[in-house]
């Protein structure tokens, strides 16, 4: 799968969507260095993909970067809010507040 995303890329087909399934897809093998560079692109082609927002979110906290996690999950959230994407918007408030919890 990721492959198939890949060899689109290097085609030069570049859109948020493909930079989200990239995205996906590295997070799913546990690169999460990889999947914050192609949900960085996601969310910076589109800044209302809140779904992009949230994963980045995550990319960032698997790397133990959470500065970067809770700035991924803010801005997700006012995108949530932006576009009315009620879930994802509550589920990264979610993750906000146990990011908060943990470090203090």
């Amino acid at each position: 799968m990721r492959e198939s995303l890949e060899k689109m890329l290097t085609k030069g087909v570049d859109n948020p969507l493909l930079r989200f399934g990239l995205g996906k897809a590295w997070l799913d093998e546990g690169n999460a260095a990889q999947a914050a560079l192609h949900l960085a692109c996601c969310v910076a082609q589109d800044p209302k993909y809140s779904a992009a927002w949230k994963l980045l979110g995550k990319a960032h906290q698997l790397q133990g970067d959470l500065p970067a996690a809770r700035k991924a999950w803010e801005d997700g959230i006012l995108a949530a809010q932006a576009h009315g994407d009620k879930q994802a918007e509550k589920e990264m408030a979610v993750f906000l507040k146990k990011l908060n919890k943990t470090s203090g």
